[in-house]
């Protein structure tokens, strides 16, 4: 396996922001080829987007769930974003620029181009379902210099994500994203509302007892995605709170929390799902 940790570099004076105190950082996790084991192989890319709410990214729900997802034969890669007091669409950029990256050393990662899954938990979740939304504007592209083709996500994997800025909205992450324009631009980061055909599909689950971020976020954006015909793929699970990782003690918490037996299946029905695609 080949771990790097690589700088992304992003102008964020063209979109009118300061750039982060620290840089945003994508973190690989590539399986070589072997030439007794199909030398010539080309896996999906899982892109992790790790939670929490837009503050910081949660080691909980990063290098395990990279691991796992070695695991099940797919290269994976963990995007530590900038976080508050950085602004949107810092986030959004970088994860642009990061999915960009991955599709330029796609033969160098013996990765297959058209198999890149944008994965997020929670706040994260709403930044891979940005990219999914948000990836033919033409301020990302603008942005970035990059062809809007070149930074779409072939797929979308959402855990427990932050979606709707509405009724059932986490408001922690939104006024970490936005900040002083908070009242502008809330609307505008509604992902329900940004669906359309060009969305990828997704595979997303959440439990019906999550009390910080409801399950109402899934489901907006399900009858969304179904609303434009956009394929997708919903488990819910009635017991757990919000924040479960893996759902295992691998990812419980240091007070122990976080070992859900019922939820621990996800990760082998998306990956199920990401062979399928």
């Amino acid at each position: 396996m080949r771990h790097q940790i690589i700088e992304l570099d992003c102008d964020y004076s063209r979109a009118g922001i300061g750039a982060p105190q620290q840089k945003a950082t994508l973190h690989t996790y590539i399986l070589d080829n072997s030439l007794e084991m199909q030398p010539f192989r080309r896996r999906p890319m899982v892109l992790i987007c790790p939670g929490g709410g837009y503050e910081f990214t949660s080691f909980r729900e990063g290098e395990h769930i990279a691991v796992r997802m070695n695991a099940l034969g797919f290269q994976a890669a963990i995007l530590k974003y900038s976080c508050k007091p950085a602004v949107f669409p810092a986030p959004q950029l970088e994860a642009a620029a990061a999915v960009a990256l991955i599709r330029k050393n796609a033969a160098a990662w013996h990765i297959h181009p058209k198999k890149i899954i944008a994965a997020g938990f929670s706040a994260g979740g709403h930044l891979a379902a940005s990219l999914g939304t948000l990836w033919n504007e033409p301020f990302l592209s603008e942005l970035t210099g990059v062809k809007p083709a070149l930074i779409r996500p072939n797929a979308l994997l959402l855990c427990y994500p932050v979606i709707t800025s509405g009724e059932f909205a986490h408001k922690g992450s939104f006024k970490a994203l936005l900040a002083e324009r908070h009242d502008e631009l809330l609307e505008s980061v509604s992902l329900e509302k940004r669906v359309t055909s060009d969305t990828p599909p997704a595979f997303i689950w959440h439990t019906v007892e999550d009390q910080l971020v409801p399950v109402e976020n899934s489901l907006l954006f399900a009858q969304a995605l179904r609303a434009k015909g956009v394929p997708f793929e919903m488990h819910l699970y009635q017991r757990g709170g919000h924040g479960l990782a893996a759902a295992t003690e691998e990812t419980a918490n240091s007070l122990g929390w976080g070992i859900q037996e019922d939820c621990q299946g996800w990760i082998d029905l998306a990956g199920r799902w990401i062979r399928s695609l």
